[in-house]
């Protein structure tokens, strides 16, 4: 028998005798049941030594309106409210909640600060928006690249560079940081372009300022490129804020998705963070329930002995 007639021999050989207990058990009539498979261990209670801080963005539900949201994050234990601009800061105070990363100076997402046609008009916008957030006891302030619409990332780069530099100094000046948000390109914001970690923590390691930083969205970034515990503990001193939320489809980081939150907390509670990983997810039916059991998510499963402090310094 030649090599190839003996391998087909074999093959045949060992698939009879792997479906003979299936055979068997058909003919017998039993009924074949898959044992369960055991959910992960996420921490549900609030861990006393959490290095950081919880939040929920108030877009998540633009049905209730921000007296009962603020409520609720009382009840629930959340440190703030995640994008709220200056018009609502006052119902945030009302509740002893912090605006976790403020809104209000972008002009919108698509026209950001890779287009020098833009920066005139962002450049008031923020020069406003900066020493009102210092003012009102805050510190974080979001931006965005804006869309490529054929720009190269090298011409986006320079352009976002030039746009940033004064308004990042203006912002050490005030004690602010402005944070720049990581979208995905491929579900949610077609043609973004700071839509990778490469371009968003180069920009960040150019500008070089304690005043800028990413605003790192788990979310976005397993959808482009996975990989979200290693880039954590590359770049981790470059980012400034979290958002939270399942893959796919943004709904709740629960057992039913493909991100393992309480490993990268844990990776983001090594690294010593102390700002805000905030929930951004949509909500379906009544929200406290799934508000309640998604908060698991932002706690550290600290039980896991592999992960290692990050010793990276940039």
């Amino acid at each position: 028998m030649d090599r190839r007639k003996a391998l087909k021999t074999l093959a045949g050989a060992s698939a009879t005798l792997a479906a003979a207990p299936l055979l068997g058990s058909a003919l017998a009539g039993e009924e074949q049941s898959a044992a369960p498979v055991p959910a992960p261990v996420w921490n549900t209670q609030r861990p006393a030594n959490l290095g950081y801080n919880t939040s929920f963005a108030r877009w998540c539900l633009d049905g209730w309106d921000l007296d009962k949201l603020c409520g609720a994050a009382v009840e629930l234990g959340l440190d703030a409210i995640d994008l709220v601009g200056p018009e609502d800061w006052h119902i945030l105070k009302k509740y002893g909640l912090d605006s976790s990363m403020c809104n209000g100076a972008e002009l919108n997402l698509v026209d950001g600060f890779i287009h020098p046609e833009h920066h005139s008009a962002l450049h008031a916008r923020y020069r406003d928006m900066i020493p009102r957030v210092a003012k009102a006891g805050y510190k974080r302030l979001i931006c965005f690249s804006g869309n490529r619409r054929g720009m190269s990332e090298e011409q986006g780069m320079a352009n976002a560079i030039e746009g940033l530099r004064p308004m990042v100094e203006l912002a050490e000046e005030h004690g602010v940081e402005l944070c720049m948000e990581v979208f995905n390109s491929k579900v949610n914001h077609p043609d973004y372009m700071a839509d990778n970690s490469a371009w968003s923590f180069q920009l960040a390691e150019t500008l070089a300022s304690p005043s800028f930083g990413i605003l790192y969205d788990i979310y976005h970034m397993q959808i482009m490129e996975g990989d979200i515990i290693a880039t954590i503990k590359k770049h981790w001193p470059f980012i400034k804020h979290y958002h939270v939320a399942g893959v796919p489809g943004r709904m709740e980081p629960d057992h039913f998705q493909e991100v393992n939150y309480p490993a990268i907390m844990t990776t983001i509670q090594t690294t010593g963070f102390k700002g805000y990983v905030a929930l951004e997810y949509l909500i379906e039916g009544d929200p406290m329930p799934s508000l309640r059991s998604s908060m698991s998510a932002l706690y550290p499963n600290m039980d896991a002995k592999v992960l290692k402090q990050p010793t990276s310094q940039h």
